[in-house]
């Protein structure tokens, strides 16, 4: 069964998908754009046809329910009447399902609003013994009294996973009197989220009806591939700011009180919070109100809870009530503006340090590929930055670069060919084929290197896209050893058009301004040397487990992956000569065979998760709170690294001291540390 943190958890996943004023109406003409513009650029489109509109009705009925606790079994029986009609329904622009679905979907969002405050207004009690079982947890219930039945069991299960988290961490405290305590904060904090998440699907922005149509939309690109994406605008700019663009924001950061409740953080200067001069440092947000909208109540909200909210699709002006430090409360208007020097903008930023040891080795972390949207030359990309970051290394005379790619999901393709040119002489880096049998080379056009020495690059299950392509380049030239884990499998580029079947592919504007926007793919990557790393990713050189409890979810899981399919290699691609991969394999079966993280846990192979019924069972959950607590205190003890201190260039200001420990103390830097060292000549 999926783990359950709060009911009605993934409605903070649907709630962002409200956005700026349209009618439901222009979905059903957008869905049917959606078709002509595949037709027309994907690289490889698939058929609107029945087996298609019963995938699109599978993802929709999944993103609007997917706990099965909205929809009755005699609403879903209305609705699959349309589940092989779909097609017709795109093509001949009808909003005849959308209209039955968005009825139905807001009769049972007022019921569960309801439901929810009655089935929470007295103590749970955990002396019964109750089983949410498998067949339950995945069925749609089969009448209303089914419903409040599930709903019953996801709410108490919820409040007894946080009593069980409670009693692990205060066993000095009887444990009797702790659960009184606790159990009526906990219900109420229940009820308060569930509430509070049904009511924003129902207060969203442009209306509950616009919100379906466009997971509608979205439910039918995604069938296409999993890279293809309907946008709304707001979309398109959280996609941008991925990839370097500079992010709409508020202006400010959210910390929790010692009581879990959300309060303002950082004024980031210049910002809208900061402009409006009326909010402070440690305000506690009590009530956010879209513009247009009744206000809710975000009182007891966490600051994730309300990171989410101030995040919706949409909610581009709001209103934020807020409790000063004397009691009053305050009433503040915000509207989002481009605020440089946010928290995710300089997530995504290179950082560098120094390992020093028996030899002092570069490191340096690459997050995302961002680009330069302020110009076209790159000067702020992050294959420059890298360059820069590089150079600094350089004057404290390493003996080796660490490329650390791990999580790097990918982004701008162009920095991901400059990135390459860094460590290779001019000449292929890749190969790409669109709709036609073509295929186009994309070239490193510099001459010379930035880093001429030995280098490593480390991988995962999550470097994914334009990480896969600068590995897989570095590996065919045999110019760095690959370390890690088999990475994500996506050799496929997207482009992001905006809703209009007129486009002419080379000559659109990409910033043009529109209602909403479509991220097509439109070719196939594959290496120098032919392969592609589509569905299979990047084989390291040196297998590295991945980190116990790890469910890395590749794109061969995903359920519409383009199938891969080789090609020649490029004619001009000349290797170097052959790195010493068998001694850097016995060096790390050495290192990992002297290192506790990767003898007792890491090569134990995760067991496969198997749905289960689950009792709602205190003493059970308080079982397995022990258990995930005892593997965080042994994660703590593991910590130690007797193999190098951290440092930064000089004129680098000092990193902050969390992640110079994260660095210290990754075992798999400690590996690849000693691996860079025995590449030294």
């Amino acid at each position: 069964m999926r783990a359950l943190l709060t009911p009605l958890s993934f409605l903070l996943l649907i709630a962002t998908h409200a956005q700026t004023p349209q009618t439901a109406d222009s979905k059903v003409t957008d869905a049917y754009l959606i078709t002509r513009m595949v037709e027309k650029f994907h690289v490889q489109p698939r058929p609107l046809d029945k087996a298609m509109s019963a995938a699109i009705y599978g993802e929709l009925m999944k993103a609007l329910d997917d706990q099965r606790i909205f929809f009755t079994q005699a609403d879903v029986a209305k609705l699959s009447v349309y589940q092989y009609r779909l097609d017709d329904e795109i093509r001949g622009r009808k909003g005849d399902f959308l209209q039955l679905l968005t009825g139905l979907y807001q009769q049972r969002l007022l019921e569960s609003d309801t439901m929810v405050e009655r089935l929470t207004a007295k103590p749970f009690v955990f002396t019964t013994k109750e089983v949410l079982t498998v067949a339950e947890d995945s069925s749609y219930p089969a009448d209303l009294a089914a419903r409040r039945t599930k709903l019953y069991k996801l709410l108490k299960l919820s409040v007894a996973s946080r009593l069980a988290a409670a009693a692990v961490a205060h066993e000095d405290i009887i444990r009797q009197k702790l659960l009184d305590s606790l159990e009526p904060r906990l219900r109420k904090r229940a009820t308060v989220s569930t509430k509070r998440m049904i009511k924003r699907l129902m207060q969203s922005p442009t209306g509950i009806g616009n919100m379906i149509g466009i997971i509608y939309c979205q439910a039918l690109a995604e069938c296409y591939d999993p890279h293809t994406n309907y946008f709304s605008p707001d979309e398109k700019a959280q996609f941008e700011t991925e990839i370097g663009n500079k992010p709409l924001s508020y202006g400010l950061t959210l910390v929790e009180d010692e009581e879990g409740h959300a309060q303002v953080g950082r004024l980031l200067p210049g910002g809208p919070a900061f402009q409006s001069g009326m909010l402070s440092e440690g305000d506690r947000v009590v009530a956010v109100r879209y513009e247009g909208k009744e206000a809710i109540d975000v009182s007891d909200a966490t600051a994730g809870e309300l990171y989410r909210i101030l995040s919706t699709e949409g909610a581009n002006r709001l209103t934020l009530g807020v409790k000063k430090a004397d009691g009053t409360t305050r009433e503040v208007s915000l509207q989002k503006q481009r605020v440089s020097g946010t928290e995710e903008e300089e997530d995504d930023k290179v950082k560098g340090f120094l390992l020093k040891g028996a030899k002092t080795i570069g490191y340096i972390s690459l997050p995302a590929f961002y680009e330069d949207w302020e110009n076209n030359k790159g000067v702020n990309g992050c294959a420059n930055d890298v360059a820069k970051e590089i150079i600094k290394l350089k004057k404290e005379n390493i003996g080796g670069l660490i490329l650390d790619l791990r999580y790097n999901g990918g982004g701008s393709m162009d920095e991901a060919i400059q990135l390459s040119g860094l460590f290779i002489d001019a000449g292929p880096v890749g190969q790409v084929i669109s709709r036609g049998a073509k295929v186009y080379t994309l070239k490193d056009i510099n001459r010379g290197t930035v880093w001429a020495g030995p280098l490593l690059v480390l991988v995962n299950g999550s470097s994914a896209s334009a990480s896969e392509m600068v590995a897989g380049t570095l590996q065919d030239y045999n110019r760095a050893l690959i370390v890690g884990s088999p990475t994500y499998g996506k050799a496929t580029a997207q482009v992001v058009f905006p809703m209009d079947t007129t486009i002419d592919l080379e000559h659109f504007n990409p910033q043009m301004p529109a209602s909403s926007y479509l991220k097509l793919t439109i070719s196939k990557l594959f290496r120098v040397n032919g392969s592609t790393a589509q569905m299979s990713g990047v084989k390291p050189d040196v297998m590295l487990p991945d980190p116990p409890g790890s469910e890395t979810q590749r794109e061969a899981d995903e359920r519409f992956v383009l199938p891969p399919a080789p090609i020649a290699a490029n004619k001009y691609y000349l290797p170097l000569p052959a790195l010493p991969v068998a001694e850097e394999r016995a060096i790390a079966e050495k290192v990992m065979g002297g290192m506790p993280f990767f003898k007792e846990r890491a090569l134990a192979r995760p067991d496969k998760k198997v749905l289960r019924d689950r009792p709602i069972d205190l003493e059970e959950l308080i079982a397995e709170a022990k258990v995930a607590n005892g593997q965080k205190d042994d994660k703590e003890e593991e910590e130690k690294n007797d193999l190098y201190t951290i440092g930064t260039p000089a004129y680098e200001r000092p990193a902050e001291e969390e992640r110079k420990k994260d660095v210290l103390y990754d075992p798999y830097l400690q590996v690849a540390y000693q691996l860079a060292i025995g590449m030294i000549k």
